[in-house]
C-alpha cells in the first residue's frame, strides 16, 4: 500500500510513460470543417469557421463541469476553489459550473459553454449525462477530459488509480479478518459496490476481488450496488437479514455507505472489519473509534495538480503524459490513493484534509489522544 510519509503529489512511473501528442486546436477545428463537407455545405461551413474563430478567440477558457453540490460531497468544498485558483494562475479563463444532480441541467449548461467557447471541458460525469457532452464538445472539435470519473469517447482521463483503491479495501476486509483470528475462507463477508451507473464502480470492485480471491474469500451476500448512503443501510439490513445475523466483515465501497452499514451492525450489537474510501469526516471517526478497518484517503489537491497539468498542455500545445490506459483505449492519468487505518488518521490532519475539532467529538476524543490525533 502507499504510505502518506513517502507519498509524490502525481506518484507516475515515467519509464513507462506513454506519451501522447497533442494537436493545437487550430489543427482540431480545421479537421472537423474538412468532415463538415464542401462546396454544398458552404453556409453552414462558413458559420462553423466563425464558431470555431470565435471559441480560439475565447482560448485559453477552460469549460468545467461539477456534478452534484451535496452535503460532504467534495466539488464545491475542494474542487471548484483548486481548479479555478489553478486555471487562474496558469493565465486560463475558466468557467465552472455545477450540475446539482440533474442530468438535464448538465447538457443545458453544457451547451452554453459551448456556445460562449471552449478550449477543453473538464466532465465530473453525473449518471452517463457526460457521454451525450463529450459528443458534442469533440464534434466541436474541443478535446474532452473526463475528471474523476470515466466517461465513454472522452479524450483523457484523471483520476486515482480505482483498480488500486479497490484492491487496498479488499486488503483492508483481509487484514481485519486476521487481526479478528477469522478464516478468511469460510468467514462470512457481505459484499457490496457503488452504483453501476459510475464506471468507477466497477474498477473499485475489480481491485477489490482481485484481493479476496486470491485470499480465498467468498462473498456470503452481494448486495445491490448504489452510492446513496441512506438505500445502502436498507440494502444491508436486508442482507443482514438473509444471512440470519451471521456477518464477519464487510466490503463497503465508501465512507458514506459504510456509516449506514454501521449504524445497522451498532444496532445489532456488532463490531466487525469494514472497508470505506474518501476519508470523510465520519469516515475518519469510525475508524478511530475502531468500526471501520480503514478508508482509502485521496487528496483531491493531487487530482487537480493532474488535471491542471493536462488542461495546459491541451490550452498550449504541449503533450499530455500518461501513465496508464482504459480498456477502451483512453489515456488515463492515474495518481495513487493511500489506506487509513487508525494510526494515519493524524497525517490527514496533518496534510490540511481533515480537522481535529471536527474529528475529536466527545465519543472521539479519547481516540483522537490513543492516536494522536490533535
Amino acid at each position: 500500500s502507499t504510505e502518506l510519509g513517502n507519498y509524490l503529489p502525481l506518484n507516475l512511473d515515467r519509464g513507462n510513460m506513454k506519451k501522447i501528442h497533442v494537436a493545437s486546436l487550430s489543427a482540431i477545428a480545421a479537421a472537423s470543417l474538412l468532415l463538415a463537407g464542401c462546396a454544398s455545405t458552404t453556409a453552414t461551413t462558413e458559420e462553423t469557421s466563425a464558431a470555431t474563430e470565435e471559441t480560439s478567440a475565447a482560448a485559453p477558457r477552460a469549460c468545467v463541469i461539477l456534478p452534484d453540490a451535496d452535503a460532504g460531497t467534495r466539488w464545491e468544498t475542494g474542487d471548484r476553489p483548486a481548479l479555478e485558483a489553478g486555471l487562474t494562475a496558469a493565465g486560463f479563463e475558466a468557467d465552472i459550473q455545477n450540475a446539482l444532480a440533474d442530468t438535464a441541467k448538465f447538457a443545458t449548461i453544457a451547451d452554453a459553454q459551448l456556445a460562449q467557447g471552449c478550449g477543453v471541458m473538464v466532465l465530473v460525469d453525473y449518471q452517463g449525462a457526460g457521454v451525450a457532452v463529450a459528443e458534442k464538445a469533440k464534434a466541436a472539435g474541443v478535446p474532452v477530459i473526463a475528471y474523476d470519473r470515466p466517461i465513454a469517447g472522452a479524450d483523457y482521463y484523471v483520476s486515482f488509480d480505482n483498480f488500486t483503491v479497490g484492491a487496498l479495501q479488499g486488503q483492508m476486509i483481509v487484514d481485519g479478518l486476521a487481526a479478528a483470528g477469522k478464516d478468511i475462507t469460510t468467514a462470512s463477508i457481505i459484499y457490496s459496490s457503488g452504483d453501476p451507473a459510475d464506471g468507477n464502480a466497477a474498477m473499485f470492485l475489480d481491485g477489490a476481488l482481485s484481493v479476496l480471491d486470491a485470499a480465498g474469500a467468498k462473498a456470503a451476500f452481494t448486495m445491490e450496488g448504489t452510492w446513496d448512503g441512506a438505500k445502502a443501510g436498507t440494502l444491508f439490513e436486508q442482507a443482514f437479514t438473509a444471512v440470519g445475523g451471521n456477518v464477519d466483515a464487510v466490503l463497503a465501497p465508501n465512507d458514506n455507505n459504510a456509516a449506514s452499514i454501521i449504524a445497522i451492525l451498532d444496532k445489532n450489537g456488532l463490531t466487525v472489519p469494514v472497508s470505506g474510501q474518501d476519508a470523510s469526516t465520519a469516515g475518519l471517526q469510525n475508524v478511530l473509534l475502531g468500526k471501520q478497518y480503514g478508508t482509502v484517503y485521496k487528496p483531491f489537491s493531487v487530482e487537480v495538480d493532474a488535471a491542471l497539468t493536462v488542461i495546459d498542455a491541451l490550452l498550449t500545445g504541449g503533450t499530455v503524459e500518461a501513465n496508464k490506459t482504459l480498456d477502451d483505449g483512453t489515456p488515463y492519468i492515474a495518481v495513487d490513493p493511500i489506506i487509513v487505518t487508525a494510526d494515519k488518521v493524524k497525517d490527514v490532519v496533518a496534510n490540511g484534509d481533515a480537522s481535529a475539532a471536527d474529528l475529536c467529538t466527545a465519543e472521539v476524543a479519547d481516540a483522537c489522544a490513543t492516536y494522536g490525533v490533535e
